[in-house]
């Protein structure tokens, strides 16, 4: 694709020439630009993750690998987060962390450099590297990935009276719009789906899996454990899960790419079946709200109200949105991926 032009414009520039694009490419391109042009974190910016809500997030994570690390025998470690945002996640586990005697270096996989820099503010020993190939390969990996995979580009398999289909993006009028193509995909369609009501759609992330091979690839030959963190399903279900979020509200995911969030529910169920036949060990998924509370978030609130009365309302409103099922305790789900020989993380005994 061109880069001459604002991204909209490079985008159909590419479809007159070649015709519409596949929606993976569609996504792929406008959440390269979207993250690598500003934060997008905060009540300033399109949405709030899990761990700008509270720092009781971050520390629990951080016990829970801390946990691990002392029941695997202490090796030496590097701490690794997938697109760790502003770094607040990361800066709140490796304090939780030291306070466990773990104090881990801290690699971080990131490409946008605006949150670079605001990763440097909060964990100024940290490095970077811009993909899985360049972390270290002498010891075990803490692997943390938060609101990570959502992002990846998706493909969407719709079903028609045809057959199955891809979904497409058309430019007309410079407006972007889905459209289906002729390409048959009958014989690559789960074997459950394959008689699916007219409509239906299917969705895959084949980036997705990729990393999480590739994720496999280190912990096998360096041990360790991840924790993946999403709103997600255990699939593969069939449904439409794309979404744009643009200041904190819905947006069109086809409405000016680039400027909004896209991300799409994840598919645990294709994940933990890649993780295992890679060689992991794949552990839940259980949902956040457990997860957290058999953390010991309770107990965690009530010391931080302790000590900060002033903050206790504060402390419970954030402790309820991580939790409780009608806020994003039920909605996200949480897997723990370890190396064969490694304990079970806590959270999922």
């Amino acid at each position: 694709m061109s880069e001459e032009g604002s991204l909209p414009d490079r985008i159909a520039r590419a479809i007159t020439m070649a015709g519409p694009i596949p929606l993976s490419q569609f996504m792929g391109a406008a959440n390269t630009h979207y993250y690598a042009t500003r934060d997008p974190l905060g009540t300033r910016g399109d949405f709030t993750t899990a761990p700008e809500i509270s720092q009781m997030f971050g520390e629990l994570v951080g016990l829970a690998l801390a946990d691990l690390w002392d029941r695997a025998g202490r090796p030496h470690a590097h701490y690794v987060e997938l697109g760790p945002g502003r770094g607040t996640l990361a800066a709140d586990a490796l304090r939780a962390m030291a306070s466990a005697g773990l104090t881990p270096p801290a690699h971080f996989v990131e490409n946008s450099p605006v949150l670079r820099t605001e990763q440097a503010k909060a964990v100024p020993q940290a490095e970077w590297s811009l993909d899985l190939v360049g972390l270290p390969d002498d010891a075990p990996l803490l692997v943390v990935a938060n609101e990570f995979f959502d992002a990846l580009p998706i493909r969407q398999l719709i079903k028609t009276q045809q057959g199955w289909r891809e979904r497409l993006v058309a430019c007309q009028d410079t407006l972007f719009l889905p459209v289906i193509g002729n390409t048959i995909f009958d014989p690559i369609i789960p074997h459950q789906f394959r008689d699916a009501s007219d409509g239906s759609i299917l969705e895959t992330s084949p980036p997705s899996v990729a990393i999480l091979r590739a994720l496999a690839a280190k912990l096998l030959a360096q041990g360790g454990a991840a924790l993946v963190i999403d709103y997600g399903y255990a699939g593969p279900a069939l449904g439409d899960t794309l979404q744009a979020v643009r200041g904190h509200e819905y947006a069109n995911p086809f409405e000016d790419p680039g400027e909004a969030d896209l991300t799409a529910h994840v598919d645990f169920g294709t994940l933990i079946e890649a993780a295992r036949v890679e060689g992991l060990e794949a552990h839940g998924p259980v949902t956040q709200g457990a997860f957290l509370t058999t953390l010991g978030i309770g107990p965690r609130a009530q010391a931080l109200a302790a000590k900060s009365p002033d903050r206790a309302d504060e402390i419970e409103t954030a402790r309820h949105r991580l939790v409780h099922d009608e806020a994003m305790g039920d909605l996200f789900k949480v897997v723990a991926l370890t190396a064969p020989g490694w304990p079970v993380p806590a959270g999922f005994e």
